[in-house]
């Protein structure tokens, strides 16, 4: 072996230029696989992000004529005790109302969400989306969007009316205006405590649903079906934001696909590209690779030889082009910027998935030098050296 990975050294650095063209393919191709994987990644993270990342992921509902959920407590209890594929991160119940605001001539639909606080923070970020006031203390105290202030001209400290479809009238205060950057959002929702909705609701003490996020999005259908086995109970509906968002993973998906689909030709490509060279470097190679044959020199050696070559050029190819990767991510992200300044994409840098892209990029680098080695095992020394 020993001699072996020497012999390869010696045939690299014999060919300086054509061993800098093989890693320089190498590392092109890692690269790529770098840069697009990162790319893409971090465009599925901020679509995933500013579709679900500040809403319910997994969510119980009643589906009874009243629509309530009375027991939520005990509920909650249970499903925080459940062992589920993926750890929720966020757990919290809410009372949602419709109500009516009349400001002149017009009639205004918006929902009443009463949010259990401070625990829904960890899902809406109310907290952090204040931009006047604050978060409602007492009964009767709300929250208004930042574009529902605007057009109905209302101010922090001021009075908000609401009709109830049962035709009753409450008079709420606004302590606080939110911007969920979201206008149709800013525009429809009023926020309040659960106990300031289930006031004007007539709810009681119960809520309309039990929303919840977890640790990995994408396993959300897994624990719904675990929280709807562990609640069996005909009356509770358990859905999750995949089965709500087909299209969403739609495109999720057909990125996932195209970005596979680029690495595999990548590899394909600087796999090809690798034999090839190789390959000629074992006609231009042949009379020594006779001579050392006709000293004793075994098949099995020669062949590792050229393995040896595949590894090692396929190792610093894989460092360079990870070097390259980064600084491809670098320019992207310092020049493809949008007007406030910030990235277009926010590439997500997954140090797994790169050292991923490295060891393939070794290991197709070895296979390639596959064809080559069995075909320097296969030089007869005498055939060699008697054609010259």
């Amino acid at each position: 072996m020993k001699l072996a990975l020497s012999i390869a050294f010696r045939f690299l650095s014999s060919s300086k230029a054509q061993t800098l063209l093989i890693i320089l393919g190498i590392a092109i191709g890692v690269s790529v696989q770098v840069f697009i994987g990162s790319l893409i990644q971090g465009l599925q993270k901020d679509l995933v992000n500013t579709t679900i990342g500040n809403s319910s992921q997994v969510t119980i509902t009643s589906n009874t004529p009243d629509r309530k959920i009375e027991n939520w407590q005990e509920i909650q209890e249970k499903v925080e005790s459940l062992q589920l594929p993926t750890p929720l991160t966020a757990l919290s119940a809410s009372a949602d109302v419709p109500v009516f605001i009349s400001s002149g001539d017009r009639t205004i639909s918006v929902l009443l969400r009463g949010l259990q606080f401070p625990q829904a923070n960890s899902i809406y970020g109310i907290d952090t989306r204040i931009i006047e006031g604050e978060l409602p203390k007492t009964a009767d105290e709300v929250l208004i969007g930042k574009d529902l202030k605007d057009e109905l001209g209302l101010q922090k400290g001021g009075q908000i009316t609401v009709i109830t479809p049962d035709r009753s009238i409450e008079t709420l205060k606004i302590v606080g205006v939110f911007d969920l950057k979201v206008a149709s959002l800013n525009k429809s929702w009023l926020i309040s405590s659960i106990a300031t909705s289930q006031g004007v609701g007539k709810l009681g003490d119960s809520v309309t649903s039990i929303e919840m996020q977890v640790e990995e999005v994408f396993k959300a259908d897994e624990d719904a079906t675990a929280i709807a086995s562990a609640l069996a109970d005909a009356k509770f509906d358990v859905t999750n934001w995949k089965a709500q968002n087909e299209d969403l993973l739609t495109g999720l998906n057909g990125q996932s696909v195209s970005s596979i689909m680029i690495q595999v030709f990548v590899i394909i490509a600087v796999s090809l590209g690798i034999a090839s060279v190789l390959a000629i470097t074992v006609v231009q190679k042949s009379r020594q690779i006779g001579i050392l044959k006709a000293m004793g020199l075994k098949d099995s050696v020669s062949s590792q030889v050229f393995l040896f070559q595949g590894l090692t050029l396929g190792i610093i190819g894989a460092v360079v082009g990870i070097a390259f990767g980064f600084l491809l991510i670098l320019m992207f992200s310092t020049f493809a910027v949008g007007p406030d300044g910030e990235p277009v994409v926010g590439i997500y840098v997954n140090y797994g998935f790169i050292m991923l892209s490295a060891f393939i990029a070794i290991g197709a680098s070895t296979i390639a030098a596959l064809v080559p080695a069995r075909r320097s095992s296969k030089l007869s020394p005498v055939e060699v050296i008697r054609n010259g």
